[in-house]
């Protein structure tokens, strides 16, 4: 039996999961228990802290261990896989047609009631960006658009930034079409809807809707955002929200199935920081790249004590079971069975519709479970059994191979840093 090993390779560069086992133990932020539970699951990702995982190739047949991953969406070394499976999903649902990428960004003003109440405030943010897009579909077009949606909470420097990506489709089911369905969309193909009122409606209907939600009691108020309670502050604060320009991008179309499916998995999955811009750990500060927006996306390095950037890092745990990707319109998930091949019979004879070419199967994604045999370099691997964090097998195949694990010295404690 080989010596067990880690499934990462060794860099000289920090993870995520190494600058939390530094400095999380020293973090003295408020945190709710599922933030600081998240927080400490990603810190013993492919650690062995979590258990190992023992594989076999079948071209030499040699065994060998690897850590497991933690599985969470937050965790930069675990999403890749998730997304690889969420995006061939979204093949079965795509439309030839243009997409429009539109972003919606929630005010500044706006982000510490946020951080308070992001189940609220987030749901809200979901559902007045939709309503603002489909109303302008009914309107303009007489037709169901489209629509997925991305929830990003961060900017480049990970403070919070909470906005919306959308990609919908370029016009959509006609409302009136009778037995056979028509497809009517945009006349032109630089943009789908004048922006700016655009913008004017989504802030209207979240204004809207914030205040229903705390006249129902559905907002909380703690910290510094204890004088909000008072009647004439809200009234005050939200004034000035509204009077304050609402940043919404129409970022254009875009052409083609594999445009659509990179722009999908471009923004889909992501988090908060990855590990690829991490760049320095010492026993105070991390270092990290960033873009800096105001002078046109320059690259630039970024230094926080290690407990601040473990701050940062704690406010785009999003709450338990928050779905951060939803679908709307023909896309809905409780429609998209019947409507999207109703819109695939209303573009076959349609001017919106594009030729698109048939988009290649990726190849596997590179991860801590299928990476290459450390012994001949195959490919194929069969997880044969798994050791628990408390020391126990699961899942494993009788006969030699059971013998052959309890003869295999068990696997070390590793850090994947």
């Amino acid at each position: 039996m080989p010596t067990p090993q880690c499934g990462a390779p060794a860099t000289d560069r920090p993870t995520v999961a190494a600058v939390l086992r530094r400095f999380l133990p020293e973090a003295r932020f408020p945190a709710s228990p599922h933030t600081l539970q998240v927080l400490r699951r990603l810190s013993r990702c492919l650690t062995g802290l979590l258990g190992w995982a023992l594989w076999l190739c079948e071209r030499c047949t040699r065994s060998h261990w690897r850590p497991l991953g933690c599985g969470d969406r937050h965790c930069p070394q675990c999403t890749a896989r998730a997304r690889e499976a969420w995006i061939e999903k979204q093949r079965a649902a795509l439309l030839p047609v243009r997409y429009y990428h539109w972003v919606f960004t929630l005010p500044a003003g706006l982000r510490p009631l946020a951080l308070q109440n992001q189940k609220a405030v987030y749901t809200l943010l979901f559902n007045t960006a939709s309503e603002t897009l489909l109303q302008f579909g009914e309107e303009r077009f007489g037709a169901r658009l489209g629509i997925t949606a991305l929830l990003h909470t961060w900017g480049q420097n990970l403070m919070e930034h909470p906005h919306l990506h959308c990609l919908v489709t370029g016009g959509g089911l006609a409302s009136a079409s009778g037995p056979v369905p028509t497809w009517v969309g945009p006349k032109q193909a630089r943009y789908l809807f004048p922006v700016q009122a655009v913008a004017a409606l989504f802030k209207g209907k979240f204004l809207a809707g914030l205040e229903a939600l705390r006249a129902e009691g559905k907002l909380e108020f703690h910290g510094r955002l204890k004088p909000w309670q008072d009647v004439a502050t809200w009234k005050r604060t939200i004034g000035a929200v509204r009077g304050a320009k609402w940043v919404v991008f129409g970022k254009g179309s875009v052409a083609g199935a594999e445009s659509v499916l990179e722009y999908l998995g471009r923004y889909t999955h992501r988090v908060a920081i990855s590990n690829g811009r991490l760049l320095r750990m010492d026993a105070r500060t991390v270092t990290f790249r960033y873009k800096d927006y105001r002078q046109n996306g320059a690259l630039k390095d970024m230094t926080l004590p290690g407990v601040e950037f473990v701050r940062r890092l704690a406010l785009h745990v999003l709450p338990s079971g928050f779905t951060k990707i939803r679908h709307y319109g023909i896309l809905g998930n409780n429609r998209r069975a019947k409507l999207v091949p109703l819109a695939r019979e209303a573009l076959a004879k349609s001017r919106w519709r594009l030729e698109l070419a048939p988009v290649p199967t990726p190849a596997p994604v590179k991860g801590v479970d299928n990476t290459g045999c450390p012994d001949c370099g195959s490919e194929d691997l069969i997880c044969v059994g798994r050791l628990d964090a408390g020391g126990n097998f699961t899942g494993l195949r009788p006969g030699a191979l059971r013998e052959r694990l309890r003869a295999a010295s068990p696997p070390k404690i590793c850090d994947s840093s």
